[in-house]
């Protein structure tokens, strides 16, 4: 799976989670993947590799992994996902699209495990974390 068909999916879950309430469901998806691809930007757009970090700097590395393997993803609350991003990060986003920072953190907590699970499945881990280096680098990081 491509990054633009990673960030599509994640704006479909987005939109299509009960917990981004109305505002979310009644979003135009091209919205939301726009929304979704500055949330954490790397030098080449959405980067997955801020996201697992964020969650393993924040004491969530257990629920980071389980989405990183192909077993059963731990859920995440809003609130946990928004400690973990930042009121920031979160509020720019939710600003993007219209919504309550609330609305935004729901929506969040039920794409981004889908989208890091789509993403490291099937071996192509390293290809979205920057090869080798980059796994060897998030794996410190959670592992502290």
């Amino acid at each position: 799976m491509n990054l633009n068909d990673l960030i599509q999916m994640g704006a479909t879950v987005f939109r299509d989670s009960n917990l981004s309430g109305d505002a979310g469901s009644n979003l135009d998806i091209e919205a939301i993947t726009s929304a979704l691809s500055g949330l954490t930007a790397g030098s080449g757009g959405f980067d997955l590799n801020s996201v697992v970090e964020n969650l393993g700097s924040s004491g969530l590395g257990d629920t980071a992994k389980s989405w990183l393997g192909d077993g059963a993803n731990q859920s995440i609350s809003p609130e946990q996902l928004g400690n973990a991003l930042g009121s920031e990060q979160l509020s720019q986003f939710a600003s993007k699209l219209g919504i309550s920072a609330e609305e935004a953190a729901g929506g969040l907590s039920d794409a981004l495990p889908q989208m890091v699970d789509k993403a490291s499945s099937g071996g192509s881990l390293l290809e979205s974390l920057g090869g080798v280096e980059g796994v060897i680098g998030m794996a410190s990081k959670l592992f502290k």
